[in-house]
């Protein structure tokens, strides 16, 4: 019978738990909103036929009423005329169609009863109804934010935005290279200066042992 056994499992069914279940939430509530339309034709076909029921069974009450008047005044007629056989016969009839009206009026009552189930069902279908088609909006909407959600991430995570990363790095290490040669300039700078001074102070030295050499020489003359 499809998703649900009509209306019983409908009106008592958990749409959020059911789609919560779903491996396509989108694709379920629409079978769920579906079946409840097409239970809803149903229920709405069964009450039109039970307010024609109740209609027919009306005309036929009134008709059957019309016929145990009547024979009760042909019973009474019978009765005045001296005729008993008559009124009995009369009498008679007027029972079987007595009868029939009590069987006519049983029936006109379980119609009634169906009628007001029926027009319950329908309230209570339409109310489903509306809460499931509710569902299925704020369904659409989320399925939206999260689409919009994932197409700004798309967009973060593109090739453009993969590019220009890159080339902020390349920008990034060519000011580096640039940083790192004005140091080595530096440092050359300063290395030869040092070197330099060691040059000056190893000469110094040289000069020094030379005058001490020539000392010793004049002493030793």
């Amino acid at each position: 019978m499809g998703i649900f056994s009509r209306f019983a499992d409908i009106v008592n069914s958990n749409v959020t738990s059911l789609l919560d279940k779903a491996e396509n939430p989108e694709k379920m509530i629409r079978l769920i909103i579906q079946e409840m339309e097409d239970t809803l034709v149903e229920v709405r076909t069964a009450s039109a036929k039970a307010l024609a029921d109740k209609k027919e069974l009306t005309r036929k009450i009134s008709s059957i009423e019309a016929q145990v008047a009547d024979w009760q005044d042909k019973a009474s007629l019978a009765l005045l005329k001296q005729r008993e056989d008559l009124a009995r016969s009369a009498l008679i009839e007027k029972q079987k169609v007595q009868d029939i009206l009590s069987s006519l009026k049983t029936e006109f009552i379980l119609v009634e009863e169906s009628i007001e189930k029926l027009s319950a069902e329908l309230i209570e279908l339409e109310t489903k109804l509306t809460e499931t088609r509710a569902r299925q909006q704020a369904l659409v909407i989320r399925q939206q934010t999260a689409q919009h959600r994932n197409d700004i991430k798309s967009h973060t995570h593109s090739g453009k935005t993969e590019r220009a990363m890159a080339k902020f790095e390349q920008y990034e290490r060519r000011i580096d290279e640039l940083d790192a040669k004005a140091d080595s300039y530096s440092i050359g700078k300063a290395n030869s200066l040092e070197q330099e001074f060691a040059e000056l102070q190893a000469q110094d030295e040289i000069d020094k042992e030379i005058e001490r050499l020539k000392e010793q020489m004049k002493k030793d003359a």
